[in-house]
């Protein structure tokens, strides 16, 4: 499959790339992985794509081990699992700052190669939105961080890249949306069809879906302005608005389909919840109780409990009724009763003194009957990626028009959002179509409420972003929905908080430490989970 060849060849160019260097100080030193002579440039672009999709290294760490659970999506009592305690590992919270750039190089290199040749405006374009992509979940992890210089070492010999304010990242950002989807030439001649098409891996070069996903983006980026400058939030999202975003269903969100091999043309997190951790989580009872109790059909699509978690065929059983979401905040045998799990409130095992048989552990107390990922769905080797999708942007429109921002009623986007996200699932099989029948039947049952319409648009935003953790964390900060409860687990290292930012790379304290402490000296407390970045106003 050309799919297949394509990833195969995105990986190749991965390891060549991250066999010689590993951070933002040298990254590019050394130019032996590929020359301008004998690289096919539309296959670094295709690798960028890759890692946007995500790599197994950080989607594992900063999405699953602390986004997931420290939003409540998931739960976990292994010690390894920090977010879920708000405990603190430091090469854990710098994963995706030290392997990132790899990707981010791709895409500057494959930019710069193509900048001053005419005839590629349209994939420069393409370039720009997806380091846009790229770089705005960059700085929502950590804040300020190398923007301008990033990945320039062996191109600008931009070695110690300096640290940029947010705010500056993110102005910028902004107008290299509005100016790429500007620039976007749909002509006759081009048939709206990028050059690069077999090499687009996310929309096989539909020039309009580029141009309406930099809209889509820009309208994400100008909501999470909103509550430190409301003023050029407002101008953003209207801009977005008027100029055409991601519209009609889902089939026009923004995916990255992948294949069912265990290398890195599998799904980043899919990989992780069927193939290299798979017993090592469930989930939470904070999402299991939400979904239950609003008869959510998403649910069966969601979760599944399974007699053995540790063996990958084993499906499970994913009727609703049987759903068993595990608490937060606690651990196994050996940490003491206050927080082991077997004397948790929703237990529905035996306790350690009651075990007789050995081989019957983990069952007998009751571990496997707390629900894990649906293994048909987003626990699969090739599921899709969502990376923007039309649900995300119904909603947001529907907290902006409740802000007054663009014209509608908030009810009917929040109506939209909440149709186009149970839509969704047909992006997995349509097996698991969600018909037009249940989608009424919920919204009837759970209206649109005014009063506290903020709320429910972001918890189903929050729905919405399960295994999008980044992106359900970045909107959390933002609105403080859903009205988690934090766990007070001890020790932990946010005073019982759940974490407002992740900690750099402490490589950069040696390799790049003037600007590393340039951006410690901005951020208010330091260089520390609990500190705020900058649109995370109090």
């Amino acid at each position: 499959m050309k799919k297949t060849i394509l990833y195969l060849l995105a990986a190749i160019f991965f390891l060549f790339e991250m066999s010689s260097c590993d951070d933002f100080g040298d990254v590019n030193v050394d130019p032996q992985s590929y020359t301008k002579e004998n690289m096919y440039f539309p296959s670094l672009f295709t690798a960028s794509q890759v890692f946007v999709s995500g790599r197994d290294w950080a989607e594992w760490r900063n999405n699953l081990i602390y986004c997931s659970t420290m939003m409540q999506h998931l739960a976990s009592v292994e010690g390894f699992w920090a977010g879920d305690k708000y405990t603190y590992s430091s090469g854990y919270n710098s994963a995706y700052f030290d392997s990132y750039d790899g990707g981010l190089k791709d895409i500057i290199d494959v930019y710069n190669h193509w900048k001053d040749k005419p005839e590629m405006n349209n994939e420069v374009q393409m370039c720009r939105i997806v380091k846009v992509i790229l770089m705005h979940r960059m700085t929502d992890m950590y804040g300020d961080v190398p923007y301008r210089e990033a990945g320039l070492g062996y191109i600008g010999k931009k070695f110690f890249p300096i640290y940029d304010e947010q705010r500056y990242i993110y102005i910028n950002m902004l107008e290299e949306l509005e100016d790429a989807a500007t620039k976007i030439t749909i002509t006759a001649d081009n048939k709206g069809k990028s050059s690069i098409a077999e090499a687009d891996a996310m929309y096989k070069g539909d020039l309009m879906k580029w141009k309406r996903t930099a809209y889509s983006l820009m309208l994400r980026l100008g909501m999470r302005l909103s509550k430190v400058e409301p003023s050029t939030a407002e101008i953003w999202v209207k801009k977005a608005f008027d100029s055409g975003m991601l519209t009609s269903d889902y089939t026009q969100d923004m995916l990255m389909e992948h294949d069912n091999k265990t290398d890195d043309s599998a799904e980043a997190s899919g990989k992780v919840l069927i193939e290299l951790d798979r017993n090592s989580y469930r989930v939470s009872k904070t999402f299991i109780d939400m979904l239950q109790s609003t008869n959510d059909p998403r649910l069966p699509y969601i979760a599944t409990v399974c007699h053995d978690p540790n063996n990958a065929k084993d499906l499970g059983n994913n009727d609703p009724s049987v759903q068993l979401g595990m608490p937060n905040g606690w651990d196994k045998k050996g940490q003491g009763i206050a927080t082991d799990i077997a004397y948790s409130p929703n237990w529905k095992g035996l306790r350690h003194e009651e075990v007789t048989d050995p081989k019957d552990f983990d069952y007998a107390l009751g571990m496997n009957k707390y629900s894990v990922v649906n293994r048909e769905t987003f626990a699969r080797l090739d599921a899709p990626t969502l990376i923007i999708t039309h649900a995300q942007n119904q909603l947001l429109l529907a907290e902006a028009a409740d802000r007054g921002w663009v014209t509608g009623n908030p009810a009917d986007y929040y109506k939209a959002g909440v149709e186009a996200a149970m839509k969704t699932f047909l992006h997995f099989g349509k097996k698991f179509d969600i018909t037009d029948a249940q989608i009424n039947a919920y919204l009837t049952a759970n209206p649109y409420n005014a009063a506290n319409g903020r709320e429910q648009i972001n918890t189903q935003y929050w729905i919405v972003c399960f295994m999008d953790e980044y992106e359900a964390w970045a909107n959390w900060r933002r609105t403080g929905y859903p009205a988690l409860t934090p766990v007070n687990y001890t020790p932990n290292d946010t005073g019982g908080t759940i974490p407002r930012r992740f900690t750099y790379s402490t490589t950069e304290t040696t390799n790049n430490s003037k600007h590393y402490l340039e951006a410690v000296n901005r951020l208010p407390g330091g260089d520390k989970m609990t500190s705020r970045v900058w649109w995370d106003k109090e």
